[in-house]
């Protein structure tokens, strides 16, 4: 230990009975360390303190921290948003010597994905972001990258079982008991709700149905639900699947969206007569969502924040790659529940 009382990589390497070259890899995140030595490492580093110069070791890269966020284009407004976020997030952080480089994929393409991922080299990215979708090859994917040394962060939506390090959204389950509260207490017992998803190979999009389930299970087991449909998050499929769910169960009293094609959603409520009168609880306040909830088409939007997000993935990568004193412990991101008069406030209305 230095005379200052500060304690030196030297002391971490005594600490964990690891050369410093060993201490090195593992305080970069670099390859080629056994995850017993990782353990051994990390435990001494909380017994001994070890706090890390984090200027020095940004100086000490050879570039700045790099990060490929993979974002689905398509007609879901969200992930527009999403990208948006990383554009102006990322100007931000290109003074802190954060790099967030955009690419864009084919929605639900799970080629698309595989690709995307299979191409990132470790020598070119320090990280690689996905909105994931929980398919055996998107797992083998993510698999391939973690061996290659690049850190995999899910976004949005999260991949449990996989090899990535880390998820960065909401609750989604807690945003369908939500969801589900709410919409027990607007419709009468004895009515039938329909379930709308984009897909449920989404975990956000499972996980709201799931949450939601309950809360109807355990709390109002006078409803009774119908579907999931699925949507594909896409227009045309979310409005040609809602008039067959609306002609199929004419006594629909709700309907609940997990997904986003809230356009084709409400294009198909209004022809047949159903806007305003079926309760409606969405979620993402785009365009079409903003406008369902002033017309009274929708009566509750869900909503997150996608630059909260990226901010959140900045700093998830930071403590990553540099350890998990280089920002401050993950909180959990806000669900915001927004109506008609919350949102005319918001906009100054």
């Amino acid at each position: 230990m230095e005379s200052n009382g500060r304690v030196t990589v030297h002391d971490l390497a005594r600490a964990a009975g690891v050369s410093l070259a060993t201490v090195d890899r593992v305080l970069n995140g670099r390859p080629g360390v056994r995850k017993g030595t990782i353990e051994k490492v990390e435990a001494a580093i909380a017994e001994i303190g070890f706090r890390r110069d984090l200027t020095a070791s940004m100086l000490a890269r050879a570039r700045d921290i790099v990060l490929k966020i993979i974002v689905p284009e398509g007609t879901n407004q969200f992930f527009g948003k999403l990208a948006d976020a990383v554009e102006s997030v990322g100007a931000q952080m290109r003074a802190e010597r954060l790099r967030l480089d955009l690419l864009r994929i084919r929605a639900m393409d799970t080629r698309a994905l595989v690709a995307a991922l299979d191409g990132i080299g470790a020598e070119e990215a320090d990280c690689a972001v996905i909105v994931a979708i929980d398919k055996p090859e998107i797992h083998a994917a993510v698999a391939r990258a973690v061996g290659r040394g690049i850190k995999v962060i899910a976004l949005v939506s999260d991949l449990p079982g996989s090899a990535r390090h880390g998820f960065v959204g909401i609750d989604n389950r807690a945003a369908g008991r939500i969801a589900g509260s709410l919409m027990g207490r607007f419709v009468p017992q004895g009515g039938m709700i329909g379930l709308v998803a984009g897909s449920l190979e989404l975990i956000d999009h499972a996980e709201r149905i799931g949450g939601f389930s309950e809360i109807m299970t355990a709390e109002f087991p006078g409803l009774d639900l119908v579907g999931p449909i699925e949507g594909q998050d896409e227009f045309t499929a979310t409005y040609e699947k809602s008039l067959t769910l609306f002609d199929a169960h004419p006594e629909l009293a709700g309907i609940y969206n997990a997904g986003a094609g809230n356009a084709g959603l409400l294009m198909g409520l209004s022809e047949r007569g159903l806007a305003g009168k079926v309760r409606v609880i969405g979620h993402e306040l785009t365009g079409p969502t903003r406008a369902g909830l002033e017309t009274g088409a929708i009566d509750v939007i869900l909503d997150q924040s996608p630059e909260d997000e990226i901010r959140a993935v900045c700093a998830t990568a930071r403590r990553l790659v540099l350890g998990a004193d280089a920002a401050p412990p993950q909180t959990q991101l806000e669900i915001r529940v927004l109506v008609r008069d919350n949102v005319r406030q918001e906009a100054g209305i």
